[in-house]
Parts: structure tokens; C-alpha cells; sequence
């Protein structure tokens, strides 16, 4: 059997020679690694494993998540455990929804360069600038559209030369347009009084005692509303 090929990679500022064709949270896992923070979903959804690289012989930062993104042979490594971006305090209750309304809770945003940073960082591919701004005007609509994918990962904020919370910005303006602006669901409503109820806690008990396999079962045979 052909001995699989290995890259180098630098963790830390120290080498370590792992199999080709790992993730970068593989990678790093392979050489010894222990993930405690900075890792959750796996698969590209959760946003925790942010992480900043560098390619040899390219001076320029690099921005992914650790569990999408191939290791690459001489590639120099670092792991964000999280991203403190400051989070403003507020009671969506008593928010009232204005056009200034997201600049008094955010007002870094008008310090925008429209430096396109925070869009080229994100690994969704949203158009990050472009919802900030929206976010000056106070376009709810814009906002929560534009970013309605957003993972909260953080990595638009690492390297926004104005300190642009960007994800906190977008999960505000989604929560306003949820709560005053978009158009009430009947279904939505309904199915949430039913949770405040209990209605699926006996069903929901029998999901959590489910093991890996018996849950794919169940998943795949489950009833779609609108289906025959």
C-alpha cells in the first residue's frame, strides 16, 4: 500500500507533518491538537471555529472555518476560541423601530470605510458591507435579507478596521423585522402556542433518548407537511 502523502503545516509556530486532503480542524486534531473551544457543528454551520492563516510565502491574513477549509502544505495556523465583539444590551420589547434605531444601539456603523473587509472575511459569502449599509438607514428589511444566513462566527469584525460588530448589527435588525415589520404567520403563531403548551414535549423526550442511528431512522421516515 502507497504511503499516504503528507503536507506541513505550522501550528503555533511549530511544524507538524499530517496526511494531504485533512480540514484544517482535522489537521490540526491529527497533530495532536485538543479542540475545547473553537469547534461545535463540524460541518460549517455553528461558526465556531473561526480561524486565521497564512500561506508560505504570502504575507496576507486569510479568514475560514477550520472544519470547511483543506489544509494546505506550509500553511501557518491560528484558532480564535471566539470573537469578543462588544454586544449591545437591549429589550426587543421596548425597542421601537426607526431609521435611527440601529445607530443608536450601533453607532460604530457610520465609521463604515466601505472597505469591503468584512465581505471578502465571510465564509457565507454574504455582502456584509452592503447590509451595513443598509444598517445606517435603517433598512430592517435590507438588513435581514442580506444577512439571513449569517452563522455569527465573527469573522467580518476580526478584520474590520472600523471595530464593526457586523453580525450583532444584522441579528438586531433581524429581530426587529421579525417582531414588527414582516408579516405575521397564522401557522408560526399556532405552532408556538403549542410548544408554550407541552403539546411536543413527549415526542421531543423520545428524540433525546435516541441513539445516532435510530434518529437517521426516524428522520428519514418523518411526515413533510405538504407532501403525499
Amino acid at each position: 500500500m502507497a504511503e499516504t502523502e503528507k503536507i506541513t503545516i505550522y501550528a503555533m509556530g511549530k511544524a507538524y507533518k499530517v496526511p494531504a486532503g485533512l480540514t484544517i480542524m482535522s489537521a490540526l486534531e491529527y497533530a495532536g491538537y485538543q479542540y475545547i473551544r473553537g469547534c461545535g457543528c463540524r460541518s460549517g454551520y455553528c461558526g465556531g471555529c473561526a480561524t486565521i492563516y497564512r500561506r508560505e510565502g504570502d504575507y496576507k491574513l486569510y479568514t475560514d472555518l477550520a472544519c470547511q477549509t483543506p489544509a494546505e502544505d506550509g500553511m501557518y495556523l491560528v484558532q480564535l476560541p471566539f470573537v469578543p465583539a462588544n454586544k449591545s444590551i437591549y429589550d426587543l420589547d421596548k425597542i421601537e423601530p426607526m431609521e435611527t434605531t440601529l445607530v443608536e444601539h450601533y453607532p460604530e456603523i457610520v465609521k463604515c470605510v466601505s472597505c469591503n473587509t468584512c465581505t471578502k472575511a465571510c465564509p457565507q459569502d454574504l455582502d456584509v458591507m452592503y447590509f451595513i449599509q443598509a444598517a445606517k438607514i435603517g433598512d430592517f428589511k435590507e438588513v435581514a435579507e442580506l444577512s439571513f444566513d449569517c452563522i455569527q462566527c465573527g469573522l467580518c469584525a476580526v478584520r474590520c478596521p472600523a471595530d464593526i460588530a457586523h453580525y450583532h448589527v444584522a441579528q438586531l435588525a433581524r429581530r426587529i423585522y421579525g417582531k414588527f415589520i414582516n408579516e405575521k404567520v397564522e401557522q408560526l403563531t399556532k405552532r408556538l402556542n403549542e410548544i408554550e403548551k407541552g403539546v411536543y414535549d413527549k415526542e421531543l423526550n423520545k428524540l433525546m433518548k435516541m441513539n445516532k442511528a435510530m434518529l437517521e431512522k426516524a428522520y428519514k421516515k418523518r411526515k413533510i407537511e405538504g407532501t403525499k
